[in-house]
C-alpha cells in the first residue's frame, strides 16, 4: 500500500479520521474537539493492516489539520503521543500558548 494511495478523511460527525480499507474495514483516529483544543483519544488499525503506516498517516493528517486550524493538541492516544516525540515539528502544537 503506497503512501500516495492512502486517503485520510476527517469524519467530523463521528469525530474521527478514517482510512477506508479495501475490505470495508476502517482504520481510525478518534478525537474530541472543544473550542481551540483537540484531544486525540485512540488509534485503531485492523490487525491485517498493521505495519503498513496507516496509523502514522492518520496521525500526520490529524496533526497537520490541527496546525492549520491553530488548535492546541492533547495527545491522550499513546500512538499520537509517540508520533509527536518522533516528529518534533509537531511538539509546538501540544504547548499551551497562554501558559
Amino acid at each position: 500500500m503506497s503512501d500516495n494511495a492512502i486517503k485520510v478523511e476527517n469524519n467530523t460527525n463521528e469525530e474521527q479520521y478514517e482510512i477506508h480499507l479495501d475490505d470495508g474495514q476502517l482504520a481510525i483516529l478518534a478525537y474530541e474537539r472543544e473550542g481551540d483544543r483537540i484531544t486525540y483519544l485512540h488509534t485503531s488499525v485492523p490487525p491485517a493492516f498493521e505495519g503498513h503506516g496507516l496509523a502514522g498517516k492518520l496521525a500526520q493528517t490529524a496533526l497537520e489539520d490541527a496546525r492549520s486550524a491553530q488548535l492546541t493538541v492533547v495527545p491522550l492516544c499513546p500512538f499520537v503521543s509517540q508520533y509527536i516525540k518522533h516528529h518534533p515539528e509537531y511538539q509546538s502544537l501540544v504547548t499551551k500558548k497562554d501558559s
